[in-house]
């Protein structure tokens, strides 16, 4: 069962979210249904960048790399190769 670290941006002011699931479409459509409190006052929020590992544990290292990351770094990895984004939408 493939885990996936995933990105959404903000459609409110921009601001990007970093988040781990088994299911990026199902997650996406709980943030814009305000289920998380966190981002709910954002809302719509846009799925933009999806990564698949074979692990959780490899997804939630590479989901508290990515909450670190600058904003020039997040959108390289938008616009990068490793973003399988194209896939969910």
């Amino acid at each position: 069962m493939p885990f996936y670290v995933y990105i959404l941006q903000s459609e409110l002011d921009r601001s990007y979210y970093k988040g781990f699931t088994l299911n990026p479409i199902i997650r996406l459509t709980q943030h814009n249904a305000g289920e998380m409190k966190y981002t709910s006052t954002k809302m719509p929020w846009q799925l933009v960048y999806v990564e698949q590992f074979e692990n959780k544990r490899d997804a939630l290292i590479r989901e508290r790399n990515l909450k670190k990351a600058t904003t020039e770094r997040i959108e390289y990895l938008i616009a990068s190769s490793k973003n399988i984004v194209k896939q969910f939408i």
